[in-house]
């Protein structure tokens, strides 16, 4: 139920369209009983049942009064142009109602389809939303595939299977109490004989119904795994075929795959059921109800003639479709909220990182960064340890050890992608905590080991996040990063694009675009994180020029794995296990002849 009521918050903005839907609905509901009302003039002539009315009476909304009125009107039909006219004069009005019906049915559905498509957009973005407020810690553990799969297979299933069945709930059950109420009033007993017939089946149909929704929850699961390999697959695929490992990838997607599919059988097996049990049960129920019904018309039951009873069972047949509808709905609700509850797992995922209330603007960076104590855990096991340092503004700092020491995690500290369960960071005296997270993050260029590009132009990527760049500044900020070259060589110039993730660029490329994107947003700090250790001896050397450049006037803190790249530094601090053990500048460091000593003579070596 509290699934349920999350999808009823997406349709309150279109709660208008939802009211014109349901009162659509209605008088969809109600001109099919009046259509169905006017058969009972008709079988009274043809049966010869029907009592001449000549005296005219008001009309009214109630069944007596609109009876009469109804016989009034066929009764001056048969005396002035005989049976014969009479039967198509009631046909006439029949078709005419029934335009009326299928006519707001039709105005039902259009006010519909914007609350559809609206619920669906609105999750989609609230999913993408979250996507992005999310800390950087949780994609350790979440897989991107399934992440797709959330934002795509499930948003979909919940607006295929939840929305479109709200329909049914509120036109159905409208529907059914007035056909209801129709049928009361033409005989009581038979009535309440129909309503403890009909909640027998749909127990048996609520059965299978939560049966669907564990099964489709799984499938949707193995559905995540499976777009987690496809996603797998297409990152790597260089690598994939580098090792000959197309076989093996092949054998866990099949593997993977036959899951889902075996899975998939098993809900669409309950669906179909779903139909034939609720046709089984409802013709059960309409024989025994005439059976019943049929003995009181033989027994001269007082008010049940045989066309009222015709049109009783034409009433009650109309009931069981959308009773019918009903169940079906139940069914793809039970099958929808399975998508709700994957969906769910990430919106109410908790915001660990975030602006506390009132926090401090910052626009400029002024004295030091400083860690005090800090502790950083991934899980249970430790990164950080101990981590005290302070980075005066101006200064460089180099960041040097063995991988998965815990360089990169102390350097995502300061920005607040993650942040310590022990100890502070602060800026300018302030624990980071405390200022806008737009603010600090606006303070910070980030240039990473492995280049973040996009799948647009060279100017649009060097523009990322600076709104109102001007385009010679685009221009000098490539022109600084030495890639203002290899840019007016392509075929559009600054309007190329690029491909995905920067495919068409080699290594040193792509680099000197981060670079080119951090020197035009013109940030107080500099994070470098290896941005060098992958190049090629000539794309090293225009890289480095690159960030000499970018490094003038800044505060710098460089992630290093070739030593020879910050042998220049303020200060070079040695990182081995989580812990700084040593500290000073690359002359100091090398007299002591301990950790940087050996680092240095073992690259030396090479």
């Amino acid at each position: 139920m509290k699934q349920f009521l999350k999808v009823l918050k997406y349709i309150y903005p279109y709660w208008l369209r939802s009211i014109l839907n349901v009162v659509f609905n209605i008088l969809s509901a109600v001109f099919a009983l009046f259509s169905i009302s006017m058969t009972i003039p008709f079988l009274r002539i043809l049966f010869d049942t029907q009592k001449m009315v000549y005296e005219k009476v008001p009309f009214e909304l109630n069944k007596d009064a609109i009876g009469q009125y109804l016989n009034y009107i066929i009764s001056h039909v048969i005396d002035t142009y005989g049976k014969g006219e009479a039967l198509f004069y009631v046909s006439i009005g029949v078709v005419f109602v029934t335009f009326l019906k299928t006519g707001s049915r039709y105005l039902a559905n259009h006010f519909l389809a914007p609350v559809r498509t609206g619920v669906e957009k609105d999750i989609r973005k609230d999913i993408y939303s979250k996507i992005l407020r999310l800390p950087l810690s949780y994609y350790t553990e979440a897989r991107k595939g399934d992440i797709l799969s959330r934002i795509t297979t499930d948003v979909k299933e919940v607006e295929v299977s939840i929305v479109s069945s709200l329909e049914m709930l509120f036109r159905d059950p409208i529907t059914i109490i007035i056909f209801l109420t129709f049928m009361f009033s033409i005989n009581v007993k038979l009535t309440f004989f129909a309503l403890i017939l009909l909640p027998i089946s749909g127990v048996l149909i609520g059965r299978m119904g939560k049966k669907l929704k564990t099964t489709a929850f799984k499938g949707r699961k193995k559905m995540g795994l499976l777009m987690s390999v496809i996603e797998e697959t297409l990152s790597g695929l260089r690598i994939i075929k580098a090792f000959n490992a197309e076989d093996h990838f092949e054998g866990v997607f099949e593997r993977s795959n036959k899951t889902f599919a075996r899975l998939q059988k098993r809900v669409h097996r309950r669906r179909y059921l779903a139909n034939p049990l609720s046709e089984f049960l409802s013709t059960t129920v309409m024989m025994i109800l005439m059976f019943y019904g049929g003995k009181l018309v033989l027994q001269g039951d007082a008010g049940l003639s045989s066309e009222l009873f015709v049109a009783y069972i034409i009433v009650f047949s109309q009931v069981i479709v959308p009773a019918k509808a009903v169940s079906s709905a139940y069914f793809n609700i039970q099958k929808g909220l399975a998508s709700m509850d994957r969906i769910n797992y990430i919106l109410d995922a908790e915001e660990t990182i975030k602006d506390i209330e009132n926090p401090i603007s910052i626009s400029e960076f002024r004295e030091s960064i400083e860690f005090r104590n800090v502790e950083f855990k991934y899980g249970t096991e430790p990164v950080l340890k101990n981590i005290n340092l302070k980075v005066l503004r101006g200064q460089t700092i180099a960041l040097v050890g063995q991988s998965g020491g815990g360089k990169s995690t102390l350097a995502d500290l300061i920005p607040r992608f993650i942040e310590p369960q022990k100890g502070e960071v602060l800026l300018d005296g302030i624990n980071v905590k405390q200022y806008k997270i737009i603010d600090l993050r606006n303070l910070m260029g980030i240039v990473n080991q492995e280049p973040i590009l996009f799948n647009d132009s060279f100017y649009n990527n060097i523009a990322f996040g600076v709104n109102g760049s001007r385009h010679q500044d685009v221009i000098n900020a490539a022109k600084a990063a030495n890639a203002h070259e290899f840019i007016m060589e392509s075929e559009d110039g600054y309007d190329t694009n690029i491909g995905e993730r920067g495919s068409k660029l080699s290594g040193g490329q792509r680099q000197r675009m981060s670079i080119a994107r951090a020197l035009l947003k013109d940030p107080s700090i500099l994070i470098f994180d290896e941005a060098t250790s992958s190049l090629d001896t000539e794309s090293e050397r225009l890289v480095q020029d690159a960030i000499e450049k970018l490094k003038e006037n800044r505060t710098t803190l460089v992630i290093a794995h070739r030593l020879s790249t910050i042998k220049n530094a303020d200060m070079i601090c040695v990182i081995n296990e989580g812990e700084i053990v040593e500290k000073g500048k690359h002359e100091e460091l090398l007299k002591k002849k301990g950790y940087y000593y050996k680092l240095n003579n073992m690259q030396v070596e090479k």
